[in-house]
């Protein structure tokens, strides 16, 4: 509620928030911190009450460490040393490294202790409340330079800036306009298992490239429960659900019952889709930003929360129309210049994974470039899009199986071509590589 704003309360008998931060997932917590920091009034609204459960892995990989506010201590549950890979329950190999490679935690806890960095920064937030609408014209709007946000109740909050960052099914991105031209189901089991079962897996994550195109399933140990989960295409329903309840009994895990049984949708941007409208700007989930082909969308978040808390800040200072644009381009050029080219690689990674699953599960478990490369990208040394720039081999190997995924035809689920695999049901890796 900035001073400068007092014309525009006494009006409406309104305060005028500078920012306004719809949803407290990451990507909000992020952009109400980043708003806060900058010195101004900020306003933190989520419709849930606080810790509530969300439907994810909870992999914390390098960008996600790299994008949090200083002296945030994440709330690790595990850290990860070892990598099991396998291709529908065949060809099990694990890979392992001396140094972590990602660490994993509790979305409850760790959304929560954003929310509260935020708060300690000088962002005020309200829980329970849900938003309706934002609109930009008409009576409930006192000037050009105020956006009125609208609650379920009916209740109209005033700000200068607007930050979506409400999901993937967000109401301020449909009010903002994003298109999105990928939509996956997620389905998850939170499994608490004894500590036998549990030592098993401490320090080691599973990833299971699945029998569906672009399928992949996971296993993140955190204590004594296992966060087991699948995610495909939407539109294969069934089959998904197939895939996880396979996927849990291969593990020898059936006999346990989840704590936690849940689905999500996620969805990824079309390239030409706004970022903005007028004052209001969308982040995270809300604007589809995420990794195309591992669906990772915390390092996302957290990055694109940032980015659009602090050209929130600017918009909120722009005195007129032009000024408020011009920063809205430039918060979309950032986000576009950054993550906007890793979604790009992802897109093609998706689409060689999508038909060619065998060759890329014989490149990370056989190949020592391979592995290393997935090791700096989850240690957050370097991205999808660093790797291909940077790294001449890379750029040239996936330039090949650019050409080569729409050739022959679909691959198995066996293996390339439909090559034979050795089957290991249990789930038990074998001794693999070291880094």
């Amino acid at each position: 509620m900035s001073s400068e704003n007092a014309d525009a309360g006494s009006v409406h008998d309104e305060p005028v928030w500078d920012v306004v931060v719809v949803g407290a997932g990451p990507a909000g917590a992020s952009a109400a911190y980043a708003a806060a920091v900058a010195g101004r009034r900020v306003l933190l609204l989520e419709k849930a009450e606080l810790p509530r459960y969300k439907t994810c892995g909870g992999g914390i990989i390098g960008p996600s460490r790299d994008a949090l506010p200083p002296g945030f201590e994440l709330p690790f549950k595990d850290r990860v040393h070892a990598v099991t890979f396998s291709l529908n329950g065949k060809l099990t190999r694990t890979r392992r490294s001396k140094r972590m490679l990602f660490g994993l935690i509790n979305r409850p806890e760790f959304d929560a202790s954003l929310v509260e960095h935020a708060q300690k920064a000088g962002a005020v937030l309200r829980t329970g409340t849900a938003v309706s609408r934002v609109e930009q014209h008409g009576p409930a709007v006192p000037d050009r330079r105020t956006v009125a946000v609208v609650l379920g109740d009916g209740e109209t909050v005033l700000a200068r800036s607007v930050v979506g960052a409400d999901g993937s099914a967000s109401r301020i991105g449909a009010h903002v306009g994003v298109k999105m031209d990928q939509v996956d189901l997620g389905l998850e089991a939170e499994i608490p298992v004894p500590p036998t079962v549990a030592e098993d897996w401490a320090g080691r994550v599973l990833i299971d490239w699945g029998p569906l195109p672009g399928s992949y399933g996971w296993v993140f140990p955190k204590g004594d429960t296992l966060t087991v989960g699948v995610i495909s295409a939407r539109g294969e329903g069934s089959a998904t659900k197939r895939y996880l309840e396979d996927f849990i009994a291969r593990l020898g895990l059936a006999g346990f019952e989840p704590s936690v049984s849940s689905g999500h949708l996620t969805r990824c941007r079309s390239e030409d889709s706004p970022l903005s409208r007028g004052r209001v700007l969308v982040c995270g989930d809300a604007a589809g930003l995420l990794e195309p082909w591992t669906r990772e969308g915390i390092s996302f978040a957290l990055r694109s929360g940032r980015l659009a808390g602090e050209w929130a800040v600017r918009i909120a200072e722009a005195h007129d129309a032009v000024d408020a644009r011009r920063q809205a381009l430039n918060y979309a050029f950032a986000i576009k210049a950054g993550l906007g080219v890793e979604m790009g690689v992802g897109r093609r990674m998706l689409a060689i994974f999508e038909r060619r699953p065998g060759v890329l599960h014989a490149a990370i478990t056989g190949l020592r470039p391979a592995w290393n490369a997935f090791a700096d990208i989850t240690r957050g040394s370097t991205t999808l899009a660093g790797l291909v720039r940077t790294r001449p081999l890379a750029r040239r190997a996936l330039d090949v199986l650019d050409r080569r995924s729409g050739e022959g035809r679909p691959v198995t689920a066996a293996g390339e071509e439909g090559a034979p695999a050795q089957s290991d049901p249990t789930g038990v890796p074998e001794a693999g590589a070291r880094e």
